[in-house]
């Protein structure tokens, strides 16, 4: 087992990381920007290095300050977390060559995985349904177009090395081609260091499931159950649930042996996530593999009892796998707390939080890095908190949810929680019967 873990990120999955390590008896280091100088996960890790100044590009995503920070420290061990370099086949073939073992995938499998491109290369010779569109990166606004037409209208663009929804434009003609063109290339270029873009048929109004899987070094693969995403704004998730409504125990099997199938064919060592589209025949298809932990990996936890950054860590210092997959044994949804005004277009609202309480209560789950006083800061993600609740049924669930979101206290700031609690007593989403348009649709008068 690992003597002392980095952990290569903030907010509230440094502090997740930090938390699964000292019950592993592990020593920590933090890695924190000037803007990030007060947050939890600073004050909570044994050590802490300043590596940078608030942008990510002269900190949490700079591999030379990272690498420094691990060696002043002694660190035997990179965690990356999720987001900034998690995925970053550069980074993790880096600490590689210097001794210290990534908590993640290797730069082999980001490179065939981890790259939405190759991705779908790989799945495609592993036998997984794949969405029509480019074989890889596409090379011109020109080879784009020409695809687009062959495949049809509407088409997706998405970044090689995305997330999070950054990088990816909908175009539904040619004269909408260069524009979004240009700005997926931006973002993406910005947000991970990359900008080479993919296309893809653009499946509308479908469920989006992502399938939960962990392996080790010995070709064991497990999956633990699906989790549902559907909930989302711009291609950025907003509330979490498992197992999803939609998804029958024969639908669970063949999308489980499907995701073990391809994470197999590259011979997949640690926690990824598999994420396919679900279209409105219960047909679906490989989307997108994530070669980290998950922000929602919190729900899976709940529903099956297995600590998910735990497991990372035991399968990184070589540990055996149980052959055996994970069942949803409750009911889990999460919201995520954002520190936005939903009323008015998601508009970020940082600044200091004045008043901060948080819910509790049998099945509620919070996952933080905020308190009373704390400064929101207008570099990152907007993510204040995640809320986690479980329970027997998803009516349950969302009764519980609505009563921890009525709870939940944020002051100083504009959150997401007055939408979540809006979206707990809405009768399409209480039926299940939702899509990943359902936003689209939604009635953002009636939040306060």
């Amino acid at each position: 087992m690992f003597k002392k873990i980095l952990i290569a990120n903030r907010g509230e999955i440094a502090l997740r990381v930090i938390r699964a390590c000292k019950e592993l008896g592990i020593k920590t280091v933090a890695v924190y920007s000037v803007a990030d100088k007060e947050s939890l996960h600073v004050r909570f890790a044994d050590e802490a290095v300043c590596i940078g100044p608030a942008p990510s590009n002269q900190s949490y995503l700079s591999i030379p300050n990272i690498i420094a920070a691990a060696e002043i420290t002694n660190a035997d061990a990179i965690h990356p977390g999720y987001g900034f370099l998690s995925e970053n086949a550069k980074f993790s073939q880096v600490c590689a060559d210097y001794g210290i073992k990534f908590i993640g995938a290797s730069a082999d499998m980001i490179n065939s995985m981890g790259d939405k491109a190759s991705a779908k290369d790989t799945m495609k010779k592993a036998g997984v349904p794949c969405i029509p569109g480019s074989d890889g990166l596409l090379g011109s606004i020109e080879e784009g177009i020409k695809l687009a037409n062959k495949v049809k209208y509407p088409v997706i663009l998405k970044a090689t090395a995305g997330g999070g929804g950054r990088g990816m434009r909908i175009i539904r003609n040619d004269g909408e081609f260069e524009k979004a063109w240009n700005d997926a290339k931006q973002e993406a270029g910005a947000s991970f260091g990359n900008d080479g873009l993919y296309l893809e048929k653009f499946i509308e109004e479908p469920r989006h499931i992502e399938v939960q899987l962990l392996g080790d070094k010995f070709g064991t693969v497990v999956h633990l159950s699906e989790r549902d995403c559907s909930i989302q704004r711009r291609h950025q998730k907003l509330v979490e649930e498992t197992p999803s409504p939609i998804i029958t125990e024969r639908l669970r099997n063949k999308m489980g042996e499907a995701a073990i199938k391809g994470a197999k064919s590259i011979k997949y060592e640690g926690a990824g996530t598999i994420e396919f589209l679900v279209d409105k025949n219960g047909d679906f298809y490989f989307m997108e593999m994530n070669t980290r932990i998950q922000v929602e990996h919190t729900i899976t936890e709940e529903v099956t009892g297995v600590d998910l950054v735990k497991m990372q860590i035991r399968v990184a210092a070589g540990e055996r796998l149980e052959k055996k997959n994970y069942l949803p044994l409750r009911h889990s949804i999460e919201c995520r707390i954002n520190a936005e005004d939903a009323a008015n277009g998601f508009r970020p609202s940082p600044g200091k939080i004045t008043n901060f309480h948080m819910p509790s209560g049998f099945g509620v789950r919070v996952d933080s890095h905020c308190y009373t006083g704390y400064t929101i800061p207008p570099n990152y993600d907007s993510m204040i908190a995640k809320l986690i609740v479980n329970a027997p049924t998803r009516d349950e669930a969302c009764d519980r949810m609505k009563r921890a979101l009525q709870e939940f206290v944020i002051e100083g700031v504009k959150t997401t929680i007055p939408f979540h609690i809006n979206l707990m007593d809405n009768p399409q989403f209480r039926s299940g019967k939702f899509t990943t348009a359902f936003l689209e649709t939604f009635d953002f008068s009636k939040i306060k």
